[in-house]
């Protein structure tokens, strides 16, 4: 195979009740360029690598990496891997437990990017899966008026469904902050946001499945958590002071709103910060400079105030 025009990036992980359902939208795609398939999974428990092997057989498009030990478990995120070993000009997103639906999808999205220079991302409606088996309208994201700016993206929040994107290979040098990042669709989407606009295209060529992935099984506690720190690692790769002012603004939302609960866990979190402060990453410099501006803007709000203050303890 030439070049590929399109690398298409897939997670697996348990996921053998799904997962031929996945590849079947893969090798549904028709397109007048070719296509790679680097499809990862992290040693999964169950049949999830016997079917892949079965499904796929000697198709040359597809690159498996069947991981005999879980990676992920271990601190070392995933796709940043697959993203280094891309070929495709654009990359596309599908983990093992979403599936695609229209034999176009790829097409009618490279199509669109390749004749608009000032936009990177292309993304599209999607249907839910429930499960109890019905597919439904997107009940779980809104999509924004102005939805194709970076600014946008930064106040709103994540928008885009990760079976429905494509996205220009333009990032060349992945950031440290990858490596720390909790979530790391919405980060990778405002990285690449900062290089150009967001399209959305209305037509549902894609189904999400809700209640099985990783985040339908944290607290929302654990989400809070995992949510200060993605903008901590958001807030150091920005250059736009405007777009810190938002995440800023995000994280001192999601503790004021989670202030008892997270406690513990924001101690914890300024423990680590103490012991890797001497490492020269912006990642660590922006969490000292959030515990600062939450200290300062704790003093503007009664009700937290003493709490807070508490929680942050800065010498």
């Amino acid at each position: 195979m030439s070049k590929p025009k399109v690398t298409v990036c897939c997670i697996t992980y348990n996921h053998e009740k799904y997962i031929a359902e996945c590849l079947d939208g893969f090798l549904l795609q028709q397109t007048n360029f070719d296509v790679e398939f680097l499809i990862h999974d992290d040693a999964s428990t169950d049949g999830t690598q016997n079917v892949i092997l079965s499904k796929v057989g000697n198709d040359s498009r597809f690159q498996l990496i069947l991981r005999k030990e879980n990676i992920k478990s271990t601190g070392v995120p995933v796709f940043p891997i697959l993203y280094k070993q891309a070929k495709g000009d654009y990359i596309a997103l599908c983990e093992g437990d979403d599936y695609w639906t229209d034999p176009l999808k790829l097409q009618k999205q490279v199509d669109f990017l390749e004749a608009n220079d000032d936009y990177v991302i292309c993304f599209h409606k999607v249907k839910i899966l429930k499960s109890n088996g019905q597919i439904v309208d997107d009940f779980i994201t809104k999509i924004p008026e102005h939805y194709e700016t970076i600014e946008t993206l930064a106040k709103y929040g994540n928008y885009i469904h990760t079976p429905s994107v494509v996205f220009k290979n333009i990032i060349k040098e992945y950031p440290v902050e990858f490596n720390e990042v909790p979530f790391g669709d919405y980060f990778l989407y405002m990285l690449l946001a900062q290089h150009g606009y967001i399209k959305y295209l209305n037509e549902a060529m894609s189904v999400y499945r809700v209640g099985v992935g990783v985040i339908s099984k944290m607290t929302g506690l654990d989400i809070a958590n995992n949510n200060v720190k993605l903008y901590s690692c958001m807030v150091s790769v920005l250059d736009d002071h405007k777009l810190k002012k938002i995440i800023y603004k995000k994280q001192l939302d999601v503790v004021t709103s989670h202030y008892l609960e997270i406690e513990e866990k924001l101690k914890l979190m300024e423990e680590k910060y103490n012991s890797l402060k001497l490492v020269q990453s912006n990642y660590f410099v922006s969490n000292h400079t959030f515990f600062r501006l939450l200290k300062k803007m704790i003093t503007k709000c009664k009700t937290f105030k003493r709490k807070l203050r508490q929680l942050i303890k800065l010498r």
